[in-house]
C-alpha cells in the first residue's frame, strides 16, 4: 500500500500541510471524507517522523480508524481502552481492561508508540500520573542482582498476588530460587531464575503447560491496577491519615451521611490491617493529589490529530453528565465522598494541555470555531470524496469504471484477491474496457488507465484535482495479510490425563481401580524398611484407610459421575465384593455398546456414495474471507471433513465444540465445498428462531459467490414457501436451511450431496427415521454443542467419526467481570448503562417458580426498560417470539434461567448478571458468561451472591474459584474438565450414563477403550498400572523440592503417567524448568516409574524386593528365558515354576536394587526379540 500513500504527494495543500506540520505549526484540513482522513493520517504517519496520537469522539469511531489505518500501513494501531472505576465493595473484579490501558501508557510515555488512538472517554479518565507509573515500573535484567525478598514485597506493592501457580496476569510465584511473574507488560508469563541474588537466565513460558518456551535478556515489571495506595505521598499510612481527617469531616457536618461514615471506616479498617481494596478508585484523589489524564502521556514532540472536534466537544459534554449521574447514585448510596469526585478533566482543560503540541484538526466542512487555547495558524481546505465500495457487484465496478476512464482519471480497483482481480479483467474485456493487473502494486495508473490489485478498503476514494479514483469492494477482510494463528500447545498429550488431577483437595471424591470410590484424605511420608515414601491416604466406608504408594497414582482417578454434586455418592468397604459386582456390570455395558457401535460402523461401510473433488479455487477464496484467525482444533476439523468428502464412503461425522467454538464456520466451508461440484446442501436445525440466525449468517458469509440460498420454516408464507419447493426440486436452490419442514415428503432435492443437522438431540424418533432416509448415500456432518472431552473421543474415534473444537477462539475482547454481594443500586446502574449505549441484558435468576415475580422486580429497578422472561418450562412454541423478539431488539432486558447457556446468538446483549453465582459451578459459570462479549464491543458480567449470607464449604470454595478465575483468568481447565464430562452424559445416553456413574469418567472410558479393541480383534494393549514395584529405594519427592501440595500431587500424576523415555526425559525437563535441579529421590522416582512400563511389557506384574533378593512375579516362564537369564547373569537367577511362577536375583554387594531392576528388564527384553 505505499504507493496509496505516494498518492498523497501529488495534493498540493497535503505537502504544505506537512511542511508546517514540521516547522511546529497547527493546522487544521476540511473537506474531506472519513477514508480520506484516514489516508493522510497514515501518510502523516510516514512522512513526519514523530509520534503522532489520534483522537475521536467514541469507540465505534475508533475501531472504524483502526480498520482503515490497516488497510494503509498493514500494522494495527492500538487504542486506549477506557475503564470502569470501581466505587463499590466488590469482592474481585478483573483488571484486563484497566492492565490494557497500562500497558498502552507506559508504552506511550518511554516511546514506544508511533501511532495511538484515543477516545473522549479514555483520554478523559483520571488515571496515575506519569511520574507515579514510570517510578512504579521496574526492569528485571539477566546479569544484575536483586534481593528476591525486597522483589516479593515490590510485587506485593504493586498489587501483585502470590499464588502456588501463575496463569494469569497479575500473578507471581517464588519456589526457591525460581521467580514465575506475569506482567501486564508482556502477552504471557516470565520465569526468572536466581544463582544467589545474580538473575541467572529468563524466559516467557506457556501458562497452559508451565513450560518455557523461549529465553529473553530483559522484562518490564508494570502494576496491576491504575489505584495503587501505596504510592500516596505519605505510602499507605498517609492515606489512612486522610481518611481519618474524612471520617472527622463528615461526622463534623450538620446533615451526616451515616452510610458514607461507614464506608470510610470499613476501607480504613481495610488499609490499617494490610488487606487489598478493589474498590481503591474511591480514593484516587488523595493518592494522587495532582489530577492526570492519559493527555499528560502524550509526548512532547507529538502531533495531535484531533478528529471532528465539534462533535468531540458534544461528547465531553454527555461524558461529564453521564459520570455525573452514576456518581449521583453512589453518593445517594454513601459509596463515595462528594470532595472525592473529581475524576473526569473537561474539554476547556484538555484544549489547555494542546498548547505546546502541534495539532491538526480534521473536519468533514468548514467554518467551525476551534479551541482559542490552541487555533490552527494554516488552514487548507481540500476537495477529496469518498466512494461507496461495490459490494461485489462487479457490474457496479465496471459502470463506474467506465465514468472515469471518459473523464481521463486514472483508475486504481482494490479486488480483494488475484483471483478476484482476473475476474474483473475478464467482464472489463467483454464490455469493451482494458484494465491491466499490477500485483504488487508498484505504480499508480495514469490519466485513462485501470490498474487491478490485491487489497481492500472499506470505502473508495476520489480526489478530483489529481484525477485519481480508488475503487474498493468494501468488504473490511485484510486478505493479504497472513492471520495470526494462536501459538501452538505443546507437549500436551500427556498433560490431557492429568487434568483432573491438577485439583485434587483434601475431601475429593476418588476412584481407586481395585478397591472402588472413597475420599482422598491427605498425602503423607512414611518410613518403610530404611527408605522413605509418599503415600496417599484415602477413606473409605466406615474406619476403613488406605495407603496408597505415590507410584502407583496411576491407579487412582478423581471420582466425576455425570455432574452435580457428590454429596449423593456412596463410598465402598474395602474387603467386600460390590465393587467387583460394579465393576463388572459397567465392563458389560461398555462391551455391548462397543458391539453396538461397530455394527453401525460396518454397515457404513458397505454404502457407496460420492467422491468430491479437491478444493477449487473460489474454496481457497471463501476460506480466506474469514476475517479471524482460526483455531487449531478448527482447521483439524475442516481437513477431517474434507478429507471424508473426498472419499468415496459417505461421510457421517459429529462435530462437536462449545457454543460460539466456530462450529458454523466449519461446516460453512463444506457448504461450499459440495456446491462447488454442483450439489445440493440442506441445513437441517430444531428452531425456526435458530433457522433464521443460520439464514442470515450465511447469506453474508456467500455474499459475492454464485450460491443461491433460501430457507424454511413458519417465518415464509405459504406461497413462498412453495416457490421455494419447486426451485429445490429444479436444483436452483444450492443450499436450503430449515426446520423439521425439511423431513416432509413433500420436499424434494434435485440431487443432494451433503446434510447438515444441527442439534441432532432435539429431534424425535419419527424425524430420525425420515433423515434415515434422505440421508441414503448422503454425506452427513451432525453439529452438537455438547463439549466432549478428548478421552472419550479417543475411546470412540474408531467407530463414529468424530472432531471435537475444545479451544474457544482466540478471545477477542476480555468480559469485564465482578464479584460482588446482591446490591439494588450497583445492578440498576449497570443495567441503565448497558441500556444507554443501545445494548440489551441477561438477568440470569434459576428458579422458575418465582421468575415472574423477578420480573416485576427489575421493572422497578429500571423503569421503561422492557423486560422478557424465558424459562426452561415454556414450550418451543412460547420461546420462539421471546428470542425473535430479544434479537429484534424488542427486549432490553431478559429475565433467564439458565437456558441461555444453549440458547442463540445474541450478539447486542452484552452485560449479564447473575444471581446466587455461588450456587453454580464454576464450569456453568465460564460457559454463561460466553454468551456475551460476542461482538467488538466490551463487556460486563456481575456473578452476585446474597448479602450476610453464611456459605456452605463447596459455595465457599466455589466462590473463591470463580474469584480467581475472575482476577486472573485461572482454574480454565478445572472448567472445561467439569464441562466436559457433563457432556459426555448425553452423548453416551441413559444407561451408559448410569455405569459411569457407577465407576467413575475416567475409569468407565478405560473400560470401553478396551471393549472396543476387543470387538474389533485388536491385542489389548496392557497397562502399566497393573504392575506394582516396592523397592527398599527412597522414591519420593521431598517438600524442600516442591512446597504446596497440590503442585506434588501434580507432579506424581505426570511421573506415573510416564509411557516412554522420551516422556520421563520430558518430565524431568519440567520439573528442572519449573523447580529446579531434582534431587536423586525424585530422579529414582521418574526411574520406578519408566520400570514399571518396561516390566509390564515383558510380563512382570510385580516386584519385590526381601532383604537383598529381588522377587519378580511373571505370567508365565518359559524354558528360553530361563536359560538367556542364567546366562546374563552368571547364575545368580533363580526360578520358582507352578501356579504363581517367579523369578528371584540376589543383590551383591554396593548394587543399587533399582540398577538391578533395569538390567533385569532390558536382558528380558532381549531375550523376547531374538
Amino acid at each position: 500500500m505505499e504507493q496509496l500513500l505516494s498518492l498523497l504527494k501529488t495534493i498540493p495543500e497535503y505537502a504544505a500541510m506537512v511542511s508546517s506540520l514540521q516547522d511546529g505549526e497547527s493546522v487544521a484540513v476540511t473537506g474531506i471524507g472519513q477514508i480520506n482522513r484516514s489516508h493522510m493520517i497514515a501518510g502523516l504517519c510516514r512522512s513526519i517522523n514523530r509520534p503522532m496520537v489520534v483522537l475521536c469522539q467514541d469507540d465505534l469511531a475508533a475501531r472504524r480508524l483502526q480498520e482503515e489505518l490497516k488497510g494503509f500501513l498493514a500494522d494495527t494501531a492500538p487504542i486506549l481502552p477506557g475503564r470502569d472505576l470501581t466505587l463499590y465493595d466488590a469482592s474481585v473484579v478483573s483488571r484486563s481492561w484497566e492492565q490494557k490501558r497500562l500497558r498502552q501508557l507506559y508504552d506511550l510515555a518511554v516511546g514506544k508508540t508511533s501511532l495511538q488512538i484515543m477516545t473522549w472517554e479514555s483520554l478523559s479518565l483520571r488515571t496515575m500520573p506519569k511520574s507515579a507509573l514510570l517510578s512504579a515500573a521496574f526492569s528485571l535484567e539477566v546479569g544484575r542482582e536483586y534481593a528476591v525478598e525486597d522483589l516479593i514485597s515490590r510485587l506485593t506493592a504493586a498489587g501483585y498476588n502470590r499464588c502456588g501457580m501463575v496463569e494469569g496476569p497479575g500473578q507471581f510465584a517464588v519456589r526457591g530460587g525460581i521467580l514465575d511473574i506475569f506482567s501486564p507488560a508482556e502477552d504471557r508469563p516470565v520465569r526468572a531464575e536466581f544463582f544467589g541474588d545474580e538473575l541467572d537466565t529468563m524466559g516467557f513460558f506457556d501458562p497452559a503447560t508451565q513450560r518455557r518456551s523461549e529465553n529473553i535478556t530483559s522484562v518490564t515489571v508494570l502494576p496491576v491496577a491504575e489505584t495503587q495506595p501505596g504510592l500516596h505521598p505519605g505510602g499507605v499510612e498517609g492515606l489512612c491519615k486522610d481518611i481519618t481527617s474524612l471520617i472527622s469531616r463528615q461526622k463534623r457536618r450538620k446533615n451526616i451521611n451515616e452510610p458514607l461514615i461507614a464506608t470510610l471506616e470499613k476501607d480504613l479498617n481495610k488499609y490499617e490491617s494490610g488487606l487489598h481494596n478493589p474498590a481503591s478508585d474511591r480514593y484516587m484523589a488523595l493518592i494522587y493529589p495532582e489530577m492526570a489524564t492519559a493527555a499528560d502521556y502524550i509526548p512532547d514532540g507529538a502531533v495531535v490529530a484531533v478528529c471532528d472536534h465539534g462533535n468531540l466537544q458534544r461528547a465531553a459534554r454527555s461524558r461529564c453528565d453521564e459520570v455525573g449521574m452514576q456518581l449521583d447514585s453512589m453518593l445517594g448510596a454513601g459509596l463515595v465522598a462528594g470532595e472525592l469526585c473529581d475524576y473526569v478533566c473537561q474539554w476547556e482543560d484538555f484544549c489547555k494541555t494542546l498548547r505546546k503540541k502541534t495539532v491538526v484538526y480534521f473536519d468533514a466542512f468548514g467554518g467551525t470555531s476551534y479551541p482559542e487555547d490552541c487555533p490552527p495558524k494554516q488552514l487548507y481546505p481540500l476537495t477529496a470524496k469518498q466512494l461507496p465500495g461495490y459490494g461485489g457487484n462487479l457490474d457496479t465496478a465496471v459502470s463506474d469504471l467506465s465514468h472515469y476512464q471518459k473523464m481521463e482519471f486514472g483508475s486504481l480497483v482494490l479486488c480483494g484477491t488475484r483471483r478476484r482481480a482476473e475476474l474483473l479483467q475478464q467482464l472489463l474485456h467483454e464490455k469493451g474496457l482494458s484494465a491491466f493487473q499490477c500485483i504488487p502494486l508498484t505504480t499508480l495508473p495514469k490519466p485513462g488507465q485501470i490498474l487491478l490489485t490485491e487489497g481492500t478498503l472499506p470505502f473508495g476514494m476520489e480526489y478530483p484535482l489529481s484525477k485519481i479514483a480508488v475503487l474498493t469492494e468494501g468488504q473490511l477482510i485484510a486478505r493479504g495479510e497472513p492471520k495470526r494463528k494462536p501459538a501452538k500447545k505443546t507437549g500436551s498429550t500427556n498433560r490431557q490425563k492429568l487434568n483432573s488431577f491438577t485439583d485434587l483437595t483434601p475431601g475429593d471424591l476418588v476412584v481407586h481401580e481395585n478397591y472402588g470410590i472413597g475420599r482422598f484424605v491427605a498425602m503423607e511420608q512414611i518410613k518403610v524398611d530404611g527408605a522413605v515414601k509418599d503415600y496417599i491416604k484415602i477413606a473409605y466406608q466406615g474406619s476403613d484407610t488406605l495407603f496408597v504408594p505415590a507410584t502407583q497414582l496411576d491407579l487412582v482417578s478423581k471420582y466425576i459421575g455425570g455432574g452435580g454434586e457428590d454429596s449423593n455418592v456412596k463410598l465402598n468397604k474395602i474387603g467386600s465384593d460390590a465393587w467387583q459386582k460394579t465393576k463388572a456390570k459397567a465392563r458389560k455395558a461398555a462391551k455391548d455398546m462397543a458391539g453396538e457401535l461397530i455394527q453401525l460402523y460396518a454397515a457404513r461401510k458397505r454404502q457407496s456414495g460420492y467422491a468430491f473433488s479437491a478444493d477449487a479455487p473460489w474454496q481457497k477464496e471463501f476460506e480466506d474471507n474469514f476475517p479471524y484467525p482460526e483455531t487449531d482444533d478448527q482447521l483439524r476439523c475442516i481437513a477431517d471433513i474434507k478429507h471424508d468428502m473426498e472419499s468415496p464412503i459417505p461421510m457421517d461425522r459429529l462435530l462437536c465444540g462449545d457454543v460460539g467454538f466456530g462450529k458454523t464456520e466449519v461446516a460453512l466451508r463444506a457448504v461450499m465445498k459440495a456446491v462447488m461440484d454442483g450439489k445440493q446442501v440442506a441445513i437441517l436445525v430444531p428452531t425456526t428462531v435458530l433457522a433464521q440466525q443460520h439464514y442470515q449468517t450465511a447469506v453474508a458469509r456467500f455474499r459475492g459467490f454464485p450460491v443461491t440460498i433460501d430457507v424454511l420454516s413458519r417465518f415464509r408464507t405459504p406461497k413462498m414457501q412453495q416457490q421455494t419447493l419447486q426451485k429445490l426440486r429444479a436444483g436452483s436452490v444450492d443450499l436450503i436451511i430449515g426446520t423439521h419442514k425439511l423431513l416432509q415428503k413433500t420436499v424434494q432435492f434435485k440431487d443432494l450431496g451433503l446434510l447438515i443437522v444441527d442439534e441432532e438431540q432435539r429431534f424425535g424418533v419419527s424425524h430420525k427415521e425420515r433423515l434415515k432416509e434422505l440421508s441414503k448415500g448422503v454425506d452427513v456432518l451432525t453439529l452438537s454443542a455438547t463439549p466432549i472431552p478428548r478421552t472419550l473421543n479417543m475411546a470412540l474415534s474408531g467407530i463414529r467419526d468424530m472432531s471435537t473444537i475444545e479451544q474457544p477462539p482466540i478471545e477477542r475482547q476480555p468480559v469485564e467481570t465482578f464479584v460482588l454481594e446482591y446490591n439494588d443500586v450497583i445492578l440498576a446502574e449497570a443495567m441503565k448503562k448497558e441500556l444507554a449505549r443501545g445494548g440489551q441484558v441477561y438477568y440470569l435468576h434459576n428458579r422458575v417458580d418465582n421468575i415472574e415475580s423477578c420480573a416485576a422486580h427489575v421493572s422497578q429497578m429500571v423503569p421503561g426498560a422492557r423486560v422478557g422472561i424465558a424459562h426452561g418450562k415454556m414450550t418451543e412454541e412460547e420461546l420462539n417470539p421471546v428470542w425473535q423478539h430479544l434479537l429484534n431488539g424488542e427486549i432490553d432486558i431478559l429475565v433467564c434461567t439458565t437456558l441461555i447457556e444453549t440458547g442463540i446468538d445474541v450478539r447486542n446483549c452484552n452485560t449479564l448478571i447473575i444471581e446466587d453465582a455461588d450456587r453454580m459451578g464454576l464450569a456453568q459459570l465460564y460457559q454463561i458468561r460466553g454468551r456475551v462479549g460476542r461482538s467488538g464491543r466490551k463487556a460486563y458480567a456481575y456473578f452476585t451472591f446474597r448479602r450476610d449470607k453464611t456459605l456452605t464449604d463447596i459455595a465457599q470454595k466455589r466462590l473463591s474459584a470463580i474469584r480467581e478465575f475472575t482476577a486472573f483468568g485461572s482454574g480454565f481447565r478445572i472448567a472445561m474438565r467439569d464441562l466436559q464430562i457433563r457432556g459426555a452424559g448425553s452423548l453416551l445416553g441413559h444407561s451408559q450414563h448410569g455405569h459411569m456413574e457407577a465407576v467413575g469418567y475416567d475409569l468407565y472410558v478405560k473400560m470401553l477403550g478396551q471393549a472396543i479393541a476387543r470387538a474389533k480383534g485388536e491385542p489389548v494393549q496392557r497397562d502399566k498400572s497393573e504392575c506394582l514395584i516396592d523397592l527398599r529405594v527412597d522414591a519420593y519427592i521431598p517438600e524442600t523440592y516442591i512446597a504446596d501440595g497440590p503442585g506434588r500431587i501434580e507432579a506424581y500424576k505426570r511421573i506415573a503417567a510416564i509411557q516412554t523415555p522420551e516422556d520421563a526425559a520430558d518430565v524431568l525437563d519440567e520439573l528442572i524448568d519449573r523447580y529446579g535441579d531434582p534431587p536423586p529421590s525424585v530422579s529414582d522416582l521418574v526411574n520406578v516409574s519408566l520400570a514399571r512400563v518396561q516390566a509390564t511389557a515383558v510380563g512382570v506384574y510385580e516386584v519385590t524386593q526381601k532383604k537383598d533378593t529381588l522377587v519378580l512375579q511373571v505370567e508365565q516362564l518359559d524354558l528360553r528365558m530361563i536359560q538367556g537369564l542364567l546366562v546374563a547373569f552368571n547364575g545368580r537367577v533363580v526360578t520358582g515354576a507352578g501356579a504363581k511362577p517367579y523369578l528371584s536375583v540376589t543383590l551383591q554387594k554396593e548394587e543399587k536394587p533399582l540398577e538391578l531392576l533395569q538390567s533385569i528388564l532390558r536382558a528380558m527384553q532381549d531375550i523376547l526379540k531374538d
